[in-house]
């Protein structure tokens, strides 16, 4: 299958993280990935290509992560200009058992839907197709 939007990864795991990309690159052999390792990280990328995004982004966001976590971040992600967050869908990734994280995932306005990890491809490769 191809796609056209860009996917940005942002996980602080070591083992998520590649696994996650290796997971899409072979789905989506025509991919762009783009790996951050923190959620700063992720917003600096966003604030540097945001002009090349005309085509779309997913961005897959882990909810758990130190200094600043996926909520955190989507507080940030929140203050950043239309022309960002207008091409863009965010995919909450959790690894947490607690329901309130889930809801509170589901609540935000800029989560599309929240998937368990590991990354089930499958259930990322129907929500793409949902977008094109």
């Amino acid at each position: 299958m191809e796609i056209k939007q860009k996917i940005l990864i942002i996980d602080d795991s070591q083992i998520d993280l590649p696994v996650s990309a290796l997971l899409i690159k072979n789905k989506f052999q025509t991919a762009e990935i783009h790996l951050s390792s923190s959620a700063v990280s992720g917003l600096d990328w966003l604030t540097l290509h945001q002009n090349d995004l005309s085509n779309g982004l997913i961005i897959l966001l882990d909810v758990r992560m130190p200094e600043m976590d996926g909520f955190d971040f989507l507080n940030a992600y929140d203050l950043l200009p239309d022309g960002i967050k207008s091409n863009t869908r965010i995919i909450m990734l959790s690894s947490s058992l607690d329901p309130l994280d889930i809801q509170k995932a589901n609540k935000n306005k800029h989560v599309q839907t929240v998937l368990n990890k590991p990354l089930p491809i499958s259930d990322l490769i129907n929500i793409i197709s949902e977008m094109q």
